[in-house]
């Protein structure tokens, strides 16, 4: 590669393509308030979904080109806030909940600031290297992107079914309900090591070209059914998570929520407490109390 005067390298494009498309992403998301506060409500929907379509390809591209990068990790993770995390908030408090004044806005934002707790947890699992090779194929939690759909739903039916789907109580009720997916602990199919058998391939495609007619005959309706039919795989993603985990004998994180365990990730560098009457560490107890017993199940962090 050829040093630039001021000592930076040029990079190839298709190790900046990934940050060009989340930058996209982020424009769509951006673009999609502009939208809202013009009353253009399925321009305002279409940008977001636009905006996860975005999202689901940057990823994807930066692992297969190698431009993987900690700048396009944050990156990535300022544009899915911005737009799967303010972008739906806004426009669902401007399509109905504003009619609640201060409440409706107090709905707005429970639903953002869950985001914004969702992709920080995510951003603390980044680059543990002891999972389960079978790991990948989960989220913990509703993703972001999927959130946002979901969220959006009765906006997306009311395109098709009428203004029924505008009270502000039924759009609460689905706005703090996502929001609870968003930061719970419950298993979610990311379908990232998804591979269809040789003998599904040509079904697999049939499918695909049957729902782009329908996207494109009865769009909203499609978009909706096929947001609900992922959330109806929740349960199925739970019952394949924990019967994995119990055959590997790997503690799920429900299981290790119910131990007492914390939450929020400890810092890398913990302190040590040290017995009184001994120049020797003691094992780190949860809390770092000295005083309460070791969390049922947790392994030892010193090992001779």
């Amino acid at each position: 590669m050829m040093a630039a005067p001021g000592g930076l390298r040029s990079l190839p494009f298709n190790r900046l393509l990934p940050s060009v498309l989340t930058v996209l992403a982020l424009c769509a998301g951006l673009t999609s308030i502009r939208f809202a506060l013009q009353d253009k409500w399925q321009a305002a929907v279409v940008a977001i979904i636009l905006a996860a379509l975005l999202d689901a390809l940057d990823g994807r591209i930066a692992r297969r080109f190698g431009g993987v990068t900690k700048f396009g990790a944050e990156l990535d993770s300022l544009a899915d806030f911005l737009s799967f995390g303010v972008a739906p908030a806004v426009t669902l408090y401007l399509w109905s909940l504003q009619r609640w004044g201060g409440f409706g806005w107090v709905i707005a934002l429970v639903f953002a600031v869950c985001a914004a707790l969702r992709l920080a947890r995510f951003n603390t699992r980044l680059g543990e290297t002891d999972l389960p090779s079978w790991a990948p194929n989960f989220f913990t939690g509703l993703p972001a992107p999927a959130a946002a759909a979901s969220a959006l739903l009765p906006i997306m039916l009311s395109f098709e079914l009428g203004d029924g789907f505008r009270h502000p109580l039924l759009v609460m009720v689905v706005a703090v309900g996502v929001a609870s997916l968003m930061i719970s602990r419950l298993p979610t199919y990311s379908f990232k090591q998804f591979r269809v058998p040789h003998r599904y391939i040509m079904p697999m495609l049939l499918a695909v070209g049957l729902i782009a007619a329908l996207v494109m005959t009865v769009t909203w309706v499609t978009l909706s059914a096929m947001v609900m039919i992922y959330l109806a795989t929740i349960p199925l993603a739970f019952r394949d998570y924990r019967r994995r985990a119990t055959s590997e004998g790997t503690a799920t994180d429900l299981e290790a929520e119910a131990q007492g365990e914390r939450v929020f990730e400890e810092p890398a560098e913990m302190s040590v407490a040290y017995d009184a009457h001994d120049d020797d560490p003691i094992e780190p107890r949860p809390g770092m109390d000295p005083a309460l017993p070791p969390a049922p199940g947790s392994r030892p962090p010193y090992t001779s």
